[in-house]
């Protein structure tokens, strides 16, 4: 049964960064709706939105690159919400679906988003919208971070692991059977040992690469949340077997990141270059992903970490959090509420 579509909608906005986008965002309840809203492309589904979840792209494009978004613009890419309308034939209207849309597309953070099949894929029964809404980006990350990289039984380190791709990462990769270390601070141990760490570094009072080096363990994937130091990369020869990689999904667009970066990607290894190999990693949706996330939830495998909840006129406040750096886990935004 076909939905109805209004003619605006509800929508936290925002039209100048000066300050940071936390102090910028206004709703706006006359929204103009996505472009396509009301004659979609092939491959497209229209969304009403019932809860979203700010990540640090949102973030990032906006303050770093806002002259790619037309304004007033709409963050956030995390979605879970109702299929209103839509041009693929295995969805059908008053569907639950979650996913996200692709950059510059943002707009979760509004009432209705279109999106395309690679992003769009049914909640599972048994979990919930709140619980779909917070697997888009970091959820996706973690998965495609570490599920080509392994094998059950294989030893896994995480940096960075109460995080939201972190609390993700763990669970993933015990989902997938294997051994999990991971790094956090102090207050975060318990957490993280509750998600299934083996073994838990306080970063705070122990040097990682240190502790790392003395431990002599070998690791078979090193998945680097956080991008803290480049040394870890350069002396992963010390933790990481020969066939390991080392992955990484972090660092600030600043022009010392991206010397690293380059350092990293062209220094030869036979004149010390990185001795291991390094992947950078930027999610892409891709739909088989995504069910393959939703069937270890729905097996109880993988739950998303919520550690506070806000309504759409409290977007800035959850913004202002995400960029405090001490997220716990995921902040989700009702937009639309339960549908």
């Amino acid at each position: 049964m076909a939905m109805t579509i209004p003619q605006s909608m509800r929508a936290s906005q925002w039209s100048t960064i000066k300050g940071g986008i936390e102090k910028n965002l206004r709703v706006n309840t006359s929204a103009k709706l996505p472009k396509n809203a009301n004659s979609l492309p092939a491959d497209h589904t229209l969304v009403k939105v019932a809860y979203t979840t700010p990540n640090p792209i949102d973030t990032k494009v906006a303050e770093f690159f806002p002259f790619l978004l037309s304004k007033p613009a709409t963050p956030c890419l995390d979605f879970s919400g109702t299929v209103v309308a839509t041009t693929l034939a295995h969805l059908k209207p008053g569907e639950l679906v979650f996913g996200k849309t692709e950059p510059p597309a943002f707009g979760a953070l509004g009432e209705y988003v279109v999106v395309g099949k690679a992003g769009c894929v049914p909640v599972p029964n048994g979990v919930s919208l709140k619980q779909a809404a917070c697997v888009g980006v970091t959820g996706l990350t973690s998965y495609q971070c570490i599920a080509p990289y392994v094998k059950a039984g294989d030893k896994v380190f995480i940096n960075g692991g109460s995080g939201g791709t972190g609390t993700f990462g763990i669970q993933i990769a015990k989902a997938l059977g294997c051994h999990v270390t991971t790094t956090c601070s102090g207050p975060n141990v318990e957490l993280c040992k509750s998600l299934g760490a083996d073994e838990v570094i306080d970063y705070r009072s122990n040097d990682v690469l240190s502790t790392l080096k003395r431990s002599g363990k070998q690791y078979d994937l090193f998945y680097d949340t956080v991008w803290a130091s480049p040394a870890l990369y350069w002396n992963s020869q010390h933790y990481l077997k020969p066939s390991a990689r080392f992955v990484t999904i972090a660092g600030s667009p600043s022009i010392g990141t991206v010397v690293e970066l380059l350092k990293v990607f062209l220094w030869p290894t036979m004149l010390g270059g990185g001795q291991r190999k390094f992947v950078f990693h930027t999610a892409t949706s891709k739909a088989a992903d995504y069910e393959a996330i939703a069937k270890m939830m729905a097996e109880g495998k993988v739950k998303a970490v919520i550690e506070k909840e806000f309504e759409l006129e409290q977007a800035d406040q959850a913004f202002a959090h995400l960029k405090s750096g001490r997220t716990k886990g995921k902040l989700l935004v009702r937009v639309g509420g339960e549908s």
